[in-house]
């Protein structure tokens, strides 16, 4: 078997680890983090999401210590074209339920198993030339963090890559005394994402998060397009002003969400952040000064904005790939074009659609999408509708699981009504004029200042 060094330990780098040693590998992983220093001393990286599949490996690998903490069962989404107008809500659940686990907890916790299994722990700060020591020593060394200098070592792939710069700013915040509960809300499913788009300003969405202390909260993001109305947070010096900021935009822009809001508190002083990057993919070989050849690996190789949640998850599936090739490869030949061939598997199993459909979330609403979002229009979530709408609002959620599922019909407008049509029996068109004028009748409503009985939570009530 092979000697593996990994750079990093998050959840790219760990569940690597794991996955090599379950294989017999020799690994060691090395990061500026101890198992301690992961609860202590930074925040959250992200939500951290994942759905099922993602903890279909953790189950596989024996790393699922948290199955019933936070039992996510959907998506309710709400969409507006800009600021005051609730144009359509989507209700949908998953087939099986989704996870959002404090990432400092899983380090913490994956850290010892990993070390418990065999794998070696070295906590350094990782330079370019202590990489060239690591890389000299080992077999193949993977790349799972790194900026600045080490990152740098790995190009952009323009031939991949759609965008030049950020699409958005981004505030996170992770919140306590919000209600875990939103049915009253209008939310089928007792914990459920909420997302709120909006056409003209950016996106908000919260979702249910199981905390490194212990309890159930919310992590939750506001994505703001650069300049618009959500990017309000460049004078927040601390967590607190974040929130109070957040509780600011809720009143004016998502006030029908401002009641389960208006009392949040941050869930711990480092549970929050700021920033921006770039979504790409990167050349997952990158060379050292020596000559030497180190291998890219999760958000390192393919950093993608967190709208779609796909983050974490995306990460999942390069590994899978990789245990495949890892397990395929006898002879232990590590050359570049070894790596190149591994991770063009990933793009073309999944990486390739996963950012279309991460990216897709980024942009103004195509019309193939557009066709699905009215086609759902009535979705409710309650277990048990079988409805062509609650059905359309289902896939819809199970395509973040799997962007193969429906990313080509929200893309593609014959695609899309073709879908709309096996599941009606070929009724499309009409099922697109009536959803049209009950969500016209519904906009009026708006106006008018009449309570809007299109609502999901309305509909239930009646």
């Amino acid at each position: 078997m092979s000697k593996i060094a990994i750079i990093g330990s998050g959840m790219s780098g760990l569940l690597a680890g794991l996955g090599l040693l379950k294989q017999g590998h020799e690994v060691t992983i090395y990061s500026a983090l101890s198992a301690d220093d992961w609860l202590t001393k930074v925040p959250p990286t992200g939500t951290a999401c994942r759905f099922a599949t993602s903890l279909d490996l953790e189950r596989e690998l024996g790393v699922n210590h948290w199955e019933d903490s936070t039992p996510i069962e959907g998506i309710h989404l709400t969409f507006c074209p800009k600021p005051g107008r609730q144009l359509i809500d989507l209700m949908g659940r998953f087939d099986r339920m989704a996870l959002a686990i404090d990432v400092r907890l899983q380090s913490h916790r994956w850290t010892h198993d990993f070390q418990e299994r065999g794998g070696k722990v070295v906590v350094a700060n990782v330079d370019i030339p202590k990489l060239e020591e690591i890389a000299a020593d080992a077999d193949l060394t993977l790349v799972a963090a790194g900026k600045a200098e080490i990152g740098q070592l790995f190009e952009v792939d323009n031939s991949r890559t759609v965008y030049e710069e950020p699409q958005r700013n981004l505030t996170m915040f992770v919140i306590k005394n919000v209600s875990l509960d939103r049915s009253s809300d209008g939310i089928a499913q007792k914990y459920g994402i909420k997302f709120n788009f909006f056409g003209t300003e950016g996106e908000q969405f919260s979702i249910p998060y199981w905390h490194k202390d212990g309890y159930q909260c919310w992590n939750a993001l506001f994505e703001a397009r650069p300049g618009r109305a959500f990017d309000k947070f460049d004078d927040c010096n601390s967590g607190e002003a974040v929130v109070e900021r957040v509780k600011e935009l809720f009143k004016q822009y998502i006030p029908w969400d401002y009641d389960w809001i208006k009392d949040a508190e941050l869930a711990d002083p480092k549970g929050w952040l700021k920033g921006k990057f770039r979504p790409c993919f990167k050349k997952p070989v990158g060379t050292l000064p020596s000559g030497a050849t180190v291998m890219a690996l999760g958000d390192t190789a393919n950093s993608l904005d967190p709208i779609g949640g796909q983050g974490a998850n995306n990460c999942y599936r390069q590994i899978r790939v990789l245990l495949r090739g890892m397990e395929a490869n006898k002879k232990g030949d590590y050359s570049p074009e070894w790596m190149n061939a591994t991770f063009d598997k990933y793009f073309d199993e999944i990486g390739k659609v996963t950012n279309e459909f991460n990216n897709l979330l980024l942009e103004e609403i195509t019309p193939a999408a557009q066709r699905l979002l009215i086609a759902q229009y009535g979705s409710d979530a309650r277990p048990g509708n079988s409805s062509i709408q609650q059905q359309l609002a289902n896939a819809f959620c199970n395509n973040f699981d799997n962007p193969n599922l429906l990313t080509r019909q929200l893309l593609d407008a014959g695609e899309s009504k073709a879908f709309v049509n096996k599941l009606s029996g070929g009724k499309a068109g009409s099922i697109d004029i009536r959803n049209k004028l009950r969500i016209a009748g519904g906009q009026l409503r708006q106006v008018l200042g009449i309570p809007r009985s299109d609502h999901p939570l309305a509909r239930m009530s009646a």
